[in-house]
Parts: structure tokens; C-alpha cells; sequence
């Protein structure tokens, strides 16, 4: 197959990387990709959801398959747009409907989906405008803290967690009728604060039959011990030491079949992963949020502890013949570690030099490269996250310094990471 992958990061080098390794991936292109996803195929210098080029560049390159890497162009009907033109219809994509990937570009369509399928999930209700003087007063006599969601996809930055009333109030205002997050934010959605243990399942499905993948925690607080502002990601592990058969028994129960039967009943068109956020609290799960792909950085530990052939599971999704896939995984532990710019996710310096990338791989640790490009034979910063190290070990602690010793030995100016991932289970 030639393979077309859509995205630029870290989770695009790491499906790259693993795509390449397939003996049915006779060529493999990147649009636009990154400094390493060139090393394992063909950037072409695409912007993810300009369709019409992509679709130019797989009739000049006579494309099999192609794999869509993020949010955006999913959303925005990729999948729509390649199976209703006649020119394209024979290439298999690996991506939902624009209708079904309503289930993570509106957080108030998610929320309504699980309860239509009972699945379970946070109390919530949703205002906009029109009704903006009922959601304050909801506010005011909700129980704290209170979780407010912008319901379009807002670059990951559209989840607030207030812990007063005042705060709350301040950001809804600042949400409907100050466009913080632009058009995303017309619609809010005001949940429930879920407490526990925060981890990611991940499933690849034909909209009917599925196969579920390793799971996986993310951490997205820029600082140890997670504080600070929230990130993109600054570090996965996988597995987790509480993540047993019984729970995951549970979650497979009340939430991965139910999802899926979910969809099939509503005739969604759904040929790709399906990312589950979940809180665990008394070893029972509530989901969080559904993500039409995988996350990243968690494809940085999932994807390493797969040993199948990505390529035939996907072609096996396509082809609806998943009921005959058994998913094997690495038992060792997989550890990531982020390395981003100084002053992310605020303002960051591009264009900065990388160095020591030489020193990198083995068969233990691999190098995802997020936001790198190529200039003048060097690799320069592109990017708030610029790198992912992901290491295996007989545990996390392994694992995870692993990855440290890897990344003392890279640098660029301002080189910044979390040396605590995967602390609370050290």
C-alpha cells in the first residue's frame, strides 16, 4: 500500500515510524509532517486540511490509504470529502465521518451521545447567548469547583476548571460574550468536577467490531507535581500499575461497547481510533471526553508497545475485518518525556538549533520529533512541543530515567521537561 499520513507531531513521527516498519507499506507520505517524520517517508509540504492539494497529491502518487493524525481535518469532513468524489472513493480512510467527529468537535454533542447510550458520565447542561442569564445563575448555585467547557475543538485550551464562583462567572462571560476561544466558545458546556485518577483508552474501530490498544496516562501540567498551566501533553506512561483485569472488564462494559454500539445504531460512519479521557474514582469509570484519534503524547507510548503490523490493522478496520485481530503487546513498560520551548504554552522562540539528536536511538529509546523542521542541513525548533523521548523498561522508574539520560544529552536554547513522569506510581 502507499500510505498518506496526515499531521505534523509527535503522534504523526511515531505512527510514521511504526507505519514504515510494515512489509504492505510499499511508500509512505507525510503531509506536511516534520524534520523526523522525513526519515521514515515523503514530507509533502500540505497544510493539513487543504483538501483540494491532498487530493491532487494522492491522484499523483496513487494513494491506498490515508491516515489522518489530527483533530482538524477530521472534523472539517476529510473523510467526507474523499469517499463522496468518485476519483478518490477507492482510498481507504482512517478517520470517522465529519458527523461522527462531532463526538469531539462538540462537547455538548459527546455529552448528549453518552446519555443517549448510557454511558457514564459528569451532570452537565449547555448555554450560548440566548439563554446566558440562566447559565450564570446555574453557575452561581453550582457546587464547586465547576468544570466549563468551550464546545468546539479550541486547540486544547478550551477546558477551564474554576474554583469559585466568581472565577466561573468571569470566565463564562468571557467564553459567550467576549469570544475567548472564538466560535468554539458560543456554546458552553457546565459539568460536574470529576475527581480521581485521569487515564486514556484507546480503541481502533470499523464502526461496528473493535480492538482495544494499550492504555495509557498523559500529563498535561507544564510543571512537577503537576502544577502550573495546562499543556498539550508533557509526558505518557503505559501501562498502569492500576489498570487491572476487573477494571478494565468495567470499562470495557459500560464504556468502549456501549460507544460503539452507539455508533452503529446511529449509522455513523466510523473507521479509525477512538481515544477515551476517563476518571477512575473507586475503580469505577466515567468518561471524561472522546477524541476522534489518538492522543498525543500517549501515541508515543501506545504505539511502541504495539507488535502487530499498524499497517494490517488499519487495512483490517478498513476492510471490516477486525473481528479477526488479536491485539499483541509489549509487556515492558514505555515511558515519554516532553521536551518543549522556554515559555510554553505561552509566547516561545522558533528557529532554534537541536543538538545532540545524534547521540539518540537504540532499541530502547526512540526520538519523536513534534515541532522540528529541516533548514540548511540543521534541525531547528518549530514548535512549542519539539520532542518526544519514549524509553522502554522493567518499570516506569526505568522507563522514565531512561528517557532523562537520553534528553541530558540533547539541547536547545531554553530545552525545558518534567523529570517526574509517571511520579505517583514510583
Amino acid at each position: 500500500m502507499r500510505i498518506l499520513l496526515i499531521g505534523a507531531g509527535g503522534r504523526e513521527h511515531c505512527l510514521a515510524w511504526k507505519l514504515q516498519q510494515s512489509p504492505l507499506c510499499s511508500q509512505l507520505f507525510i503531509a506536511p509532517g516534520n524534520a523526523g517524520t522525513a526519515l521514515c517517508g515523503t514530507n509533502l509540504g500540505i497544510a493539513v486540511s487543504d483538501f483540494a492539494k491532498m487530493e491532487a497529491a494522492c491522484m499523483e502518487h496513487t494513494i491506498d490509504m490515508i491516515v489522518v493524525g489530527p483533530e482538524e481535518p477530521l472534523v472539517k469532513g476529510i473523510y467526507d470529502h474523499f469517499s463522496g468524489n468518485p476519483k478518490t472513493a477507492h482510498i481507504h480512510i482512517i478517520g470517522p465521518s465529519a458527523a461522527a467527529a462531532q463526538l469531539e468537535g462538540s462537547k455538548a454533542f459527546a455529552k448528549a451521545f453518552m446519555l443517549r447510550h448510557g454511558v457514564p458520565t459528569a451532570a452537565y447542561r449547555e448555554f450560548t447567548a440566548e439563554n446566558f442569564e440562566e447559565g450564570l445563575t446555574y453557575i452561581k448555585a453550582h457546587p464547586l469547583p465547576i468544570v466549563l467547557k468551550a464546545d468546539g475543538l479550541a486547540a486544547g485550551k478550551g477546558v477551564l476548571i474554576c474554583q469559585t464562583h466568581i472565577e466561573a462567572t468571569a470566565e463564562f462571560e468571557l467564553m459567550i460574550r467576549r469570544s475567548k476561544f472564538g466560535d468554539a466558545g458560543n456554546k458552553v458546556v457546565v459539568e460536574a468536577f470529576l475527581e480521581g485518577i485521569e487515564m486514556s483508552v484507546f480503541a481502533l474501530t470499523d464502526g461496528k467490531e473493535y480492538v482495544l490498544l494499550p492504555e495509557a496516562k498523559d500529563y498535561k501540567r507544564i510543571g512537577e507535581g503537576d502544577t502550573g498551566l495546562n499543556t498539550g501533553g508533557m509526558g505518557a506512561v503505559s501501562p498502569l500499575p492500576f489498570f487491572n483485569d476487573a477494571l478494565k472488564q468495567k470499562v470495557i462494559e459500560k464504556v468502549v461497547q456501549p460507544t460503539i454500539d452507539g455508533l452503529h445504531k446511529e449509522n455513523m460512519k466510523y473507521t479509525g481510533f477512538v481515544f477515551f479521557g476517563l476518571m477512575i474514582k473507586d475503580d469505577e469509570p466515567m468518561v471524561i471526553e472522546y477524541n476522534c484519534r489518538m492522543g498525543d503524547p500517549e501515541t508515543e507510548v501506545v504505539i511502541p508497545r504495539l507488535q502487530n503490523d499498524l499497517a494490517a490493522l488499519l487495512l483490517a478496520a478498513a476492510e471490516n475485518k477486525l473481528a479477526e485481530q488479536e491485539i499483541i503487546t509489549d509487556s515492558r513498560t514505555a515511558v515519554t518525556i516532553v521536551a518543549v520551548s522556554e515559555g510554553y504554552p505561552g509566547d516561545y522562540e522558533k528557529g532554534l538549533q537541536v543538538r545532540g539528536l545524534d547521540t539518540a536511538a537504540d532499541d530502547e529509546t526512540i526520538v519523536f520529533h513534534s515541532g522540528t523542521i529541516h533548514s540548511n542541513d540543521l534541525i531547528l525548533t518549530n514548535g512549542g512541543r519539539v520532542l518526544a523521548v519514549t524509553s522502554f523498561g522493567n518499570n516506569i522508574m526505568a522507563a522514565g530515567e531512561a528517557s532523562k539520560n537520553l534528553l541530558d544529552e540533547i539541547y536547545f536554547d531554553g530545552i525545558y521537561y518534567r523529570r517526574d513522569i509517571g511520579y505517583e506510581f514510583v
